[in-house]
């Protein structure tokens, strides 16, 4: 094997997120008043959601450039959104854009997807480094040391 796999554990994660994301989303809107965040309507909680789903998007697709060209080349990337977290797309995914439609839809159930998409993550996230580790060796275990794993806020970098 000598590049690096294109799938990750998002397949697995997605596999299994995806379908709660659905039945969330369809309890969330059959039985409203049930799992709302706050019973008045204000805006102001589907105004913070979609700044959450904005922020994700922009990370998601900022990221998407810089991993396929590290997976193209077989080169380990540091830089850009690779340089606030080891992990930007779980973190657009999982920390952004799903707690984002939560809040645009006024439903606490649906961010349990969140919650369950990052158990998955912490689980087999263990595969994906084993083979950075096989790749990219003492340079990536550096990398992992002083970036974090999934909140994006290097202050080993930073302070």
């Amino acid at each position: 094997m000598n590049k690096l796999n294109f799938m990750g554990i998002g397949p697995i994660i997605g596999g299994i997120a995806l379908p709660w994301l659905a039945l969330t989303f369809y309890f969330s809107v059959k039985f409203k008043n049930t799992f709302t965040f706050v019973e008045d309507e204000t805006r102001i909680i589907y105004y913070v959601g979609l700044a959450l789903v904005i922020i994700g998007a922009i990370l998601y697709f900022l990221t998407i450039p810089a991993l396929l060209k590290g997976l193209k080349e077989t080169k380990l990337i540091t830089t850009g959104t690779y340089y606030l977290c080891r992990n930007p797309l779980y973190t657009a995914i999982i920390l952004f854009i799903i707690p984002g439609i939560s809040f645009m839809m006024n439903s606490w159930l649906i961010i349990t997807t969140s919650i369950i998409a990052y158990i998955l993550f912490k689980f087999f996230i263990k595969r994906e480094y084993a083979e950075m580790e096989k790749f990219f060796g003492d340079n990536y275990r550096r990398y992992s040391a002083e970036t974090p794993e999934f909140f994006p806020f290097p202050k080993n970098k930073w302070f």
